[in-house]
């Protein structure tokens, strides 16, 4: 990357497959990591904001369904994992005293006028009272994501949303 002098305000887009094992149990060694770079990128006065997959994901945990969700599974599944992500984003930015808002959004959000105007606003506003935005997919509302992405079309939205100086993306490969 180039120098991160360069930049000011930073979307980073973590996927589903970064966060999350294969067993539904999230991947501690890898969010500490992230959290870590994240402290560091704050502590350089940057202003980051988080676009998260991982809930679908994290909800299979004490869940049981089968390999392949129907849409009203996946959606039950973002939803109790939801909790799970949150959760362990707050515990491993805690040690860095960060704060965390969540923002759940969908693409459309982006695009309304008045959904996009109130998003934005309260963007701006945790970033200005030092609260690090974690943005996911409103999956339970909204569908086209579980179906075609893994957050990647909300990271890009967002980032012009809020006039992002970098977009970042974390896949595992």
């Amino acid at each position: 990357m180039r120098n991160v002098n360069l930049y000011n305000r930073i979307v980073i887009k973590i996927g589903s497959a970064v966060l999350a094992n294969p067993n539904g149990k999230v991947n501690h060694t890898v969010l500490a990591a992230i959290s870590e770079d994240i402290a560091w990128l704050l502590k350089k006065g940057k202003e980051v904001l988080v676009v998260s997959s991982g809930a679908i994901a994290l909800g299979r945990k004490n869940i049981n369904l089968p390999e392949n969700l129907s849409l009203p599974e996946s959606q039950a599944m973002a939803a109790h994992g939801q909790i799970e992500l949150m959760s362990a984003w707050k515990k491993h930015l805690n040690k860095y005293s960060c704060v965390i808002g969540q923002i759940l959004l969908t693409p459309r959000d982006t695009e309304l006028k008045i959904s996009s105007k109130n998003a934005k606003q309260t963007i701006e506003k945790l970033l200005e009272v030092g609260c690090l935005p974690i943005i996911n997919e409103n999956d339970t509302t909204a569908t086209d994501e579980i179906k075609f992405g893994d957050n990647d079309l909300l990271a890009a939205k967002v980032a012009k949303l809020v006039k992002a100086d970098l977009l970042l993306s974390l896949i595992h490969i």
